[in-house]
Order: structure tokens, then C-alpha cells, then sequence
């Protein structure tokens, strides 16, 4: 058997990880859940973007699909922070960026209340979101395997308990700076 076969064996041995020197011993599903999140991520990304596309609003990337959806999520005005809290944005310049845009494509209104601004979305806004969820019940929902429907809810409560542990060690990481 050559070297080369040898070292590929070997490399395909282990666990599927993106970063293998960040795998620690007894932690591996750590590591394959971070590569299994990336890999998820970014096909999400180009699904969403390619669906929005497909819905008629080419020009609209990830963070403006998931704030348009959100602001179009039962019907009630939202505030900047609590866009930001609901979708665990940390960054409320990349949220402002992505209500501007959305404001001057006319798919949102703002109506300040108060000290506060109120976001709902348009006619033209709720239409684009109407015909995204028409391209996902025909594009994606029947593809998915109904092994996975089953697991999909312990999967979402997975993610979200993860979610509050990264968010831990993001701030335990940033008292060390």
C-alpha cells in the first residue's frame, strides 16, 4: 500500500470535522457538530437566497430574508432591539443595515411611536413573503425525508440549548480580552 493511500485511510478514519486540531479527546461530537452547523449554515444561506430569488427579490441576502420574515411573523410592529433579541443579532449595525434596505425597497414601513421605531412590513413586502413560503412548500417541504420531520423538533431544542451555550462561552471568551 503507497504512503499517500496509507495517509488518506488514515485521514478518513476519524470523526468528520472542519478543524481537526480543534478536536480534544472525549469531545468529538463538539467538532462534528460545528462542522455539521457550517455545512448546515451555508446551505440555509444559498436554500433562503435562492428561494427569495425565486420569490421574485434577487438582491435580498440571508440577514434581510430572515428580518423580513421576522418582521412579518404574526402580524405585530417590532423594535430594532427586539429584533435583535428574538434573532440573537449582536450587532445592531448589520440589523439597521438590513432594515434600510429592506425600508428602501419598500418591502417594510417604519412609524416612530414615542422614542421608538416600529417596523411592519408592506402589502408589497407581505406579498414577496407569500410567494417565498409558495417556493418553499414546493421546493424544499416535500423533500424532506419524513425520518427527518420526526427529529426536526428535538433537533430545533438541540440548537437553541446550544445556542445559549455558546453564547456563555462567547462571553467568557470576551472576558479574556
Amino acid at each position: 500500500m503507497s504512503d499517500k493511500l496509507s495517509q488518506l485511510e488514515s485521514d478518513l478514519s476519524g470523526p468528520l470535522v472542519a478543524s481537526a486540531h480543534l478536536v480534544v479527546e472525549g469531545q468529538v461530537p463538539a467538532s462534528e457538530f460545528e462542522f455539521g452547523m457550517i455545512l448546515t449554515w451555508n446551505a440555509f444561506s444559498r436554500w433562503a437566497t435562492s428561494c427569495m430569488s425565486a420569490a421574485g427579490a434577487p438582491d435580498l441576502g440571508m440577514v434581510d430574508i430572515i428580518v423580513l420574515n421576522h418582521i412579518c411573523h404574526r402580524g405585530k410592529q417590532k423594535k430594532l432591539a427586539d429584533i435583535c433579541f428574538t434573532l440573537n443579532f449582536g450587532d445592531t449595525h448589520i440589523v439597521s443595515y438590513s432594515l434600510r434596505k429592506l425600508s428602501g425597497s419598500q418591502l417594510i414601513t417604519s412609524k416612530k411611536i414615542g422614542k421608538e421605531v416600529f417596523y411592519s412590513p408592506t402589502k408589497k413586502g407581505l406579498d414577496l413573503v407569500e410567494r417565498y413560503v409558495v417556493v418553499r412548500n414546493k421546493c424544499l417541504v416535500p423533500s424532506i425525508d419524513q425520518n427527518v420531520v420526526e427529529k426536526l423538533s428535538a433537533t430545533a431544542r438541540t440548537l437553541r440549548e446550544m445556542s445559549g451555550t455558546y453564547d456563555q462561552a462567547a462571553r467568557a471568551a470576551s472576558s479574556l480580552v
